[in-house]
């Protein structure tokens, strides 16, 4: 089923959806099972599987000459989709990303996801490498989430990279993009932002999910300008509790979003790392309620293999 069919089928009702992570690589699916077997009580409709570009590793051979190798730390994004579908006849949204893939890659990816009855999937351009200042992409692909949505589009209506397939099978993906409440940090200002989100919609994006925020005032202030914008597709929240203080610092520097001062007060009061991780509940549980009270379709938890916390936060407030 399509994510959006979700929100269509349970109206009036917000829905609880997790984001995890493929476990590194020499890992198993027994440590995915072991983090959902504890979520699934809580009946998400879909769970999103993140999907990481290469690095590169450099190895130093005795003669002083140094081998540079790309290597993908978190593998498996397809297979762990189909084995969670398999598992717990629950919908999974793999991650697709530009970095990393050219365009033929993605059309690959696009036909195995297919194959495999998988029908949502989550357009994102990705990070830069940890050693480069921005963004660059990989040779024969996409600079932008905008130009992934294009291709994912072309394909739903059977047009593919190669032009000599005149009848190709048509495939049938719910596109979600990503959001900003706070604009993302390229972006000049929030109207240019908007701008590059309202194209994806017309170039065939279903749905829209929230980086992690803090302050909902934000998020409803995201909405509004959203629906000023013409975008009408369902805005989905996302949702990630502070668990440590040095996460005051380290998640507006490499997330750009800001801290409300009341969360900031708390936070520094916490004592001990219990402290930090209950306050971080509590506050997240309060932007769930306010949240299920406007009446979003649904709250996305990026879990970041932490399922003990997204399990209080939850028992908070089901």
């Amino acid at each position: 089923m399509k994510v959006t069919d979700f929100f269509t089928q349970s109206p009036g009702k917000t829905l609880m959806s997790f984001e995890i992570l493929p476990p590194l690589k020499g890992g198993s699916m027994s440590d995915i099972f072991r983090l959902l077997d504890a979520l699934m009580e809580f009946k998400p409709p879909f769970i999103d599987v993140t999907y990481h570009r290469e690095e590169y590793v450099y190895t130093k051979h005795e003669s002083g000459y140094y081998e540079k190798t790309a290597i993908r730390k978190r593998p498996g994004t397809v297979g762990i989709c189909a084995a969670i579908m398999h598992k717990y006849g629950v919908e999974a949204v793999p991650h697709l990303i530009c970095g990393g893939f050219t365009r033929e890659d993605t059309e690959n990816a696009l036909i195995d996801l297919n194959f495999l009855d998988i029908k949502n999937v989550l357009a994102l351009r990705g990070d830069a490498m940890t050693f480069e200042e921005k963004f660059n992409p990989t040779v024969g692909g996409h600079s932008y989430a905008l130009d992934l949505v294009r291709q994912i589009a072309d394909m739903n209506a059977g047009k593919y990279l190669d032009p000599n397939i005149e009848k190709g099978s048509k495939t049938d993906f719910c596109i979600g993009i990503a959001g900003y409440p706070e604009k993302h940090f390229e972006a000049p200002n929030m109207d240019y932002d908007l701008h590059y989100t309202a194209e994806k919609i017309k170039a065939g994006a279903n749905y829209i999910v929230t980086q992690m925020y803090f302050d909902n005032s934000k998020f409803f202030e995201y909405v509004n300008r959203c629906r000023a914008a013409g975008i009408t597709v369902p805005i989905v929240p996302g949702i990630k509790p502070l668990t440590r203080k040095y996460q005051l610092a380290a998640i507006p520097r490499k997330f750009y979003v800001n801290m409300p001062d009341e969360l900031v007060k708390e936070a520094n009061k916490a004592t001990s790392d219990a402290a930090m991780v209950d306050i971080g509940i509590e506050w997240a549980i309060a932007q769930c309620k306010e949240l299920i009270k406007e009446g979003v379709p649904c709250i996305h938890f990026y879990t970041m293999g932490d399922v003990k916390t997204t399990s209080r936060i939850l028992k908070g407030i089901l």
